[in-house]
């Protein structure tokens, strides 16, 4: 359960009008009722419909607790229209601060619109009320007949047609109101009037709730709170939609206050966030009194811990504490603004929106002293000039010096968006032109590993702006100007030409910029996929010398071109990649892990990509983790974990498409065309390669549309058709020989040749067999010593296979590999058939099938099930189509169930890897290639079969 937060109990919100904003900005929600457009509230307003049914036909009473701006006048709207509607008379009421000491104040609200009902009353009780009322002369009678004469006169009313007592704020009821509502409240079994009233948890109160049954609002959960705030502020860009959740805390009044209280370009995210978000006036109301009653010195402490990220309470203290003094402390703990964790000894905010109430509350000059003060108790260089930066005013070059190192530091551990807010920050106090233009540049490169294109792309205006003459020609100018126009409308080798034209011209020292700038040009050179665009590349990298860094050159030789350069760097890229699981920069972890694509080795990078991903949602880089997903996509094809594709494709292509990353979205089509390619569905793959292409062919990206081939390629083969299998294959590189810089030859050189000799092309065959020896590929990883290996056994003799798929099959570690490995096995099945070794060749195609199977690869499976039926053999698919073991059955109702593997595991005493792979060979006996499809297919399975037993 949340929290509930002590600060906003502190003064009211009037319900006439923040229901209005609390319900959607619909211009229907009026006329389809504020029940209706409530968000997250299903189950409360479920709660008071029944209160209310129950109210009308024997009497209840209800009190609705929660924080402030919780919800609860919303509700009590909500309930006061459903009742109107059922034809109950409604009383309504709210208890007022100011009329706290006014005695009968708000009973005088509640029974206003009964005068006329009075004289039905006994005398005594007639009396009683109006003298209470003020309505009428007399002794004032004891609050017992008041109270008595209240119920009876609810009671008289109710006879004639359902009540409804509703009070808002009931504590701040009067003492006497209170005493007889509470008095009434407990006495209104068989009568027809139900008492609704509203309450703040914690608030003390004349109002005596005890033995009244509650109903809590809690927050609203994270799935509510996005949603209230993506339809009342559509154009709040993702960053500052995630901050104004977190601060929020789930309460619906700060939910949709505190975007109000940011600045236009704030809202979409375009420029740096404060490091304290502002509130609004309505916020600020609740906060005012309790901060503003603090002594000068408790003031002081909460804004220099608002300010200071450490929150140190030994710092605090010694910079806000005079000899003699009293603990300024202790007022702010009383008032329930604070607290202290006594094992870290760190001040805490009981509620992140006291921050930016104590924030708002100060005046600019007090900040700024503040922030001075903090930079004298800093510990770390960048926290030092931080608070220096927020605490100058005029220009200042070694401050903004101070900014500049700090930001390279921030960078470094993973926190882009922080590293372009000390960037800008020390661009504004930056004296001259090109220094402030280059710090912006810098800070709109950095941006766009944050995801914010659009910031990034403003900023590079800013940094054109800051220095006409110069502003549009540094290197980290040209390189984001490049990026974003890859990731546009617009084709590769303009950006191609616009980054070289830079690199080759450029009149800035920094290294930093420049290595960056090549980074950016190999990324668009890959996308070009013409040998030609690498030559200004390794020109740069080739000038540079010793400076070159070395995740620059082990990339290089690993990524770029590995058939012909990556051997000579693998015992280099093995220590690189045993040195992620301490590594924390994320860029460095991308960086790394590019160079084991091509080489088998994204195994070892897996629990550092999952770091990088997991790190955007905490605000770190969503470009890197995109690209992570895609590296994971990757090792999970070749690793069998096809359905974990589908789950991470859709998480990449719905985090691409939310952030303008276009250029990342074909890579999860390509793998998603892969597996529809393996398991033979021939129009996913079809739709998913046409996706590919949409994006690449108008852009002129050869690179990608060789993906697209392999998919086609691979899609071909799953079919039979190894005419347009070969035409594929060649169209990314000629038989007999891997093209320059055109590395995903490597994952079609086997389907080559198997393409080669199935439409009785041997000598092409061989050529590409020659060729993968002559580059020694086997030595690369165990996956291509085995698809070698394979690949010379397709191409060879008769009388020579068998020894070279036996030799395929004992490269040490190639199980990782089952796709790939039942593929060499089928092969090799076929060849012992057609040498009349049926009983060898039984053992390998079963092996083979049982894969298969488990993959959901059905084309492959029925092949391997053919070629078993030629041996001679009566198996064909390992419990027929449709027939599951009883252990298959029993997990696969498990799964259609909604458990996960491990759930499963527990329940069956089972390893979830053992679950999986029941799965996986369950799958396609029902003719299904997910856990989405078993519960229909299960209920599909014919009666009297053992699965409906």
């Amino acid at each position: 359960m949340r929290s509930i937060c002590p600060e906003l109990l502190a003064t009211g919100v009037g319900s006439a009008i923040f229901w209005r904003l609390y319900v959607l900005s619909d211009p229907d929600s009026g006329r389809r009722g504020i029940a209706a457009a409530l968000v997250g509230r299903d189950d409360d307003v479920e709660r008071v419909r029944s209160f209310l049914d129950a109210a009308a036909l024997r009497g209840d009473a209800l009190l609705l607790v929660g924080e402030a701006g919780v919800g609860k006048s919303v509700l009590m709207d909500a309930a006061v229209e459903a009742a109107s509607e059922m034809g109950t008379l409604v009383l309504r009421a709210g208890g007022a601060e100011f009329e706290a000491d006014v005695s009968f104040s708000g009973l005088n609200q509640v029974l206003l619109p009964l005068l006329g009902e009075f004289p039905r009353l006994p005398e005594a009780h007639r009396v009683a009320l109006s003298v209470a009322l003020g309505m009428g002369e007399g002794l004032p009678s004891d609050r017992l007949v008041v109270s008595s004469a209240t119920l009876g006169l609810l009671r008289t009313v109710a006879a004639d047609r359902s009540v409804l007592v509703a009070v808002d704020d009931v504590h701040w009821m009067d003492r006497a109101s209170a005493a007889v509502l509470a008095f009434v409240a407990r006495r209104l079994a068989g009568s027809r009037v139900g008492f609704l009233a509203s309450s703040r948890t914690g608030m003390e109160s004349f109002f005596e709730g005890v033995g009244l049954p509650e109903h809590e609002l809690q927050p609203l959960d994270d799935d509510a709170a996005l949603a209230l705030v993506a339809v009342r502020f559509p154009a709040l860009g993702t960053k500052l939609r995630r901050r104004v959740l977190t601060e929020a805390r789930g309460n619906p009044l700060a939910l949709l206050e505190l975007p109000v209280a940011l600045t236009g370009p704030q809202r979409p995210a375009l420029s740096a966030l404060p490091l304290v978000l502002p509130l609004s006036r309505r916020l600020q109301a609740l906060f005012i009194s309790r901060i503003s009653e603090l002594p000068a010195a408790s003031r002081q402490l909460l804004l220099l811990g608002a300010l200071d990220g450490s929150a140190d309470l030994r710092v605090l203290k010694a910079a806000t504490t005079e000899p003699g003094d009293s603990d300024p402390l202790a007022p702010a703990e009383h008032a329930q603004l604070l607290q202290v964790e006594e094992s870290t000894g760190r001040l805490t905010f009981r509620h992140p929106l006291t921050r930016s109430a104590v924030v708002e509350l100060s005046t600019a000059d007090q900040r700024r002293q503040a922030h001075l003060t903090l930079a004298q108790m800093a510990q770390r260089p960048e926290h030092r000039a931080w608070h220096l930066g927020e605490a100058t005013i005029e220009p200042d070059e070694r401050v903004a010096g101070l900014l500049d190192d700090a930001a390279d530091r921030i960078l470094g551990r993973g926190d882009p968006a922080g590293a372009v807010a000390a960037l800008t920050r020390a661009a504004h106090l930056s004296p001259l032109r090109s220094d402030r233009s280059r710090r912006l540049a810098e800070a709109a490169f950095i941006a766009l590993e944050t995801g914010d294109m659009e910031g990034a792309s403003q900023l590079l205006g800013d940094a054109r702006r800051a220095d006409p003459a110069h502003g549009g020609g540094s290197l980290y100018a040209a390189a984001t100007a490049a990026y974003l126009l890859s990731n546009g409308d617009n084709d590769i080798e303009t950006a191609h030409r616009l980054l070289t034209r830079a690199i080759e011209t450029r009149t800035d020292p920094d290294s930093g910029a420049l290595i960056e700038a090549i980074w950016t040009l190999g990324l668009l050179c890959w996308f070009g996929g013409d040998a030609a665009m690498w030559e200004p590349f390794h020109a740069a990298v080739a000038e540079l010398g010793p400076r070159v860094p070395p995740d620059l050159a082990l990339t290089n030789a690993a990524y770029v071109d590995p058939v012909r350069t990556a051997a000579p760097v693998l015992p280099k890229l093995t220590a690189a990649i045993s040195g992620l699981r301490n590594e924390v920069d994320p860029v460095r972890i991308l960086r790394i892990s590019y160079g084991a694509v091509y080489l088998d080795r994204l195994g070892g990078c897996r629990d550092a990509l999952w770091r990088v991903v997991s790190r955007s949602s905490d605000g770190g880089s969503v470009p890197l983790a995109v690209a992570a997903l895609v590296h994971l996509c990757l090792d999970d094809f070749f690793t069998g974990r096809w359905d974990e594709i589908g789950q991470l494709s859709a998480e990449g292509l719905e985090t691409g498409e939310q952030h303008g990353y276009w250029h990342y979205a074909w890579q999860y089509h390509y793998y998603l065309a892969l597996v529809a390619a393996a398991r033979g569905d021939q129009e996913a793959c079809r739709a998913r390669v046409d996706e590919l292409l949409r994006w690449a062919t108008p852009r002129g990206a050869k690179g990608v549309e060789h993906y697209a081939r392999h998919a086609q390629g691979l899609a071909a083969l799953a079919r039979g058709d190894y005419e347009e299998a070969y035409r594929h294959a060649v169209a990314i590189s000629p038989a007999g020989e891997f093209a320059s810089h055109v590395p995903v030859a490597l994952r079609v050189m086997m389907d080559l040749v198997e393409a080669a000799v199935r439409t009785d092309r041997r000598a092409e065959a061989a050529a590409h067999v020659a060729a993968m020896r002559d580059a020694e590929i086997a030595e690369l990883s165990p996956r291509l010593a085995l698809l070698v290996a394979g690949s010379e056994a397709l191409a060879a003799a008769e009388d020579g296979a068998a020894a070279l798929f036996e030799q395929a099959l004992a490269v040490p570690g190639v199980e990782r590999w089952p796709f790939d490995v039942a593929r060499v096995r089928l092969a090799f099945g076929e060849h012992l058939r057609r040498a009349r070794a049926p009983v060898r060749a039984r053992a390998q195609l079963t092996a083979a099938m049982e894969t298969f199977e488990r993959l959901g690869a059905r084309p492959w499976a029925e092949r391997a099930s053919n070629e078993l039926r030629a041996t001679g053999s009566g198996t064909t698919h390992s419990a027929g189509p449709g027939v599951l073991t009883p252990q298959e059955r029993e997990i696969a109702v498990l799964a259609a169930a909604g458990l996960s593997n491990k759930e499963i595991g527990q329940q069956l005493f089972l390893s979830h890897r053992t679950v999986g792979a029941h799965l996986y060979r369950a799958f396609p006996k029902l003719g299904i290639s997910s856990r989405a499809a078993l519960r229909d297919a299960l209920a599909a399975l014919p009666a009297g079969s053992p699965e409906t037993e």
